[in-house]
């Protein structure tokens, strides 16, 4: 049986693994934050039961505004981290193994063994680039809505039918996010203090190999009928690399 991963990690004996720095934290909060304002502010919008609880609709139109225009900052601040950058270049880059635990997740196999990830799946790189494309049209065609005089009636109306659906398909695309957020209380823990179980990584995250903890030995799986190994690019502690020779 599984240990609980709801646990402290004393509980499960398992000792922490550095995950995530203070400013990935930071610049995720920061995100989930204004993409929360924008979506409740949305729906006050759109929906007249709570258009009519809300009122002050001009203040609503006004947060909603300001908290699409701020949402990409975060992330243009994060930047200046070495860290969050090397957690994008992660986030960018699919490899073999990535395609082997797509080809599980859509047979359902949930099986650790058939599903080899580096720090991130191959899911969760799916949902970041598609989440920040999306994000970038959003801001877009919001500027055209937003802006009237700069553009000509047709590119207003089509921005304004791309953005309402694109909206509604964005709600859904995070209401997955935060249940599968919900259903894994370890991964929160994660994004909460930067530690994970080292239980846990083994078994979610086969690949990735924290430098500060080398005390597992190197996991090797078949991607594509050849042994590979995770190994680690001798970089600092607080940036584990999922790369594979």
């Amino acid at each position: 049986m599984s240990p609980r991963t709801d646990l402290p990690p004393a509980a499960t004996g398992a000792t922490g693994v550095p995950r995530f720095t203070r400013t990935v934290r930071w610049v995720h909060r920061t995100t989930a934050v204004l993409m929360g304002l924008c979506v409740f502010t949305a729906a006050c919008l759109y929906v007249p039961q709570l258009a009519q609880s809300v009122g002050r609709r001009a203040l609503v139109v006004t947060v909603h505004q300001w908290s699409g225009l701020a949402l990409p900052g975060p992330a243009l601040a994060g930047l200046l981290s070495r860290a969050f950058r090397a957690d994008l270049g992660r986030l960018n880059r699919f490899g073999p193994h990535d395609r082997t635990w797509l080809r599980a997740a859509l047979r359902r196999d949930k099986r650790p063994s058939r599903r080899p990830a580096g720090k991130f799946n191959a899911g969760q790189k799916i949902y970041t680039a598609w989440i920040a494309g999306a994000t970038l049209v959003m801001l877009g065609t919001g500027l055209m809505m937003w802006f009237t005089h700069l553009t000509p009636l047709v590119w207003r109306t089509s921005a304004t039918f791309v953005h309402d659906w694109l909206a509604l398909t964005l709600g859904i695309v995070l209401a997955g996010h935060v249940g599968m957020a919900l259903a894994d209380p370890e991964a929160r823990r994660g994004m909460r203090t930067g530690t994970v179980g080292r239980d846990w990584a083994r078994r979610e995250h086969p690949l990735w190999r924290p430098r500060a903890q080398g005390e597992w030995p190197r996991p090797r799986h078949r991607v594509g009928g050849a042994a590979v190994a995770a190994v680690s690019d001798g970089r600092s502690g607080d940036q584990p690399d999922d790369r594979l020779w």
